[in-house]
C-alpha cells in the first residue's frame, strides 16, 4: 500500500477516536497525518527520517495555531455558573427579609444582602448596587444621586 494513504488512513482513525474519546489531542495528530499523507501522495519521495519530520512540523502547527486562536478569543475572566457571574455592578431594590435581616430583590430573584461595616440601612425599597457576591449574600451600596439623597 502507498504510504501516502497509511498516513491518511491513520489520521482518518485518530480523527474517529477523536470523537469517540473526550479531549482535542488527537484531532491535531489526526490532522498533522492526514497533511503527511497528502505530501507523500504529490510524489515527493521523501524517507522515514524527513516524513516524520514533516509530521512533527504540521503537528506543532497545528497546536500553535490552535493555542493562538483560543487566546484570541478569551472574554472576560469570569466563572461559569458561578453566583457572582454578572452580579457585581447591578442594581437591585433593598428589601427587609421575616428575620428582619436586609434582602434584596435582583429581577426575579431575592438575595440575602449585607451593607459594608460601618454604613448605616437605607430605607426599605431604596435602590442599591451589588459591590461584591460572600457566598450567597450579596455586598451591597445604597445609590445617591448629585446632591447625596438616595435616588
Amino acid at each position: 500500500m502507498e504510504p501516502g494513504l497509511i498516513w491518511i488512513l491513520l489520521g482518518l482513525v485518530a480523527l474517529g477516536a477523536e470523537l469517540v474519546l473526550p479531549g482535542v489531542y488527537l484531532l491535531w495528530a489526526g490532522m498533522a497525518a492526514i497533511g503527511t499523507g497528502l505530501v507523500l501522495l504529490l510524489g515527493t519521495g521523501l524517507g522515514f527520517a524527513p516524513t516524520v519530520l514533516v509530521f512533527l512540523v504540521l503537528l506543532a502547527a497545528g497546536v500553535a495555531a490552535s493555542l493562538a486562536l483560543r487566546r484570541g478569543r478569551r472574554g472576560p475572566d469570569r466563572r461559569v455558573n458561578a453566583p457572582e457571574a454578572g452580579l457585581a455592578g447591578r442594581r437591585a431594590l433593598l428589601l427587609l427579609g421575616p428575620d428582619g435581616a436586609p434582602r434584596v430583590r435582583l429581577g426575579d430573584s431575592e438575595w440575602p444582602a449585607r451593607l459594608p461595616p460601618g454604613m448605616a440601612l437605607p430605607p426599605i425599597g431604596a435602590p442599591v448596587r451589588v459591590e461584591a457576591v460572600e457566598g450567597v449574600v450579596l455586598v451591597v451600596r445604597p445609590i445617591h444621586d448629585d446632591i447625596g439623597q438616595p435616588a
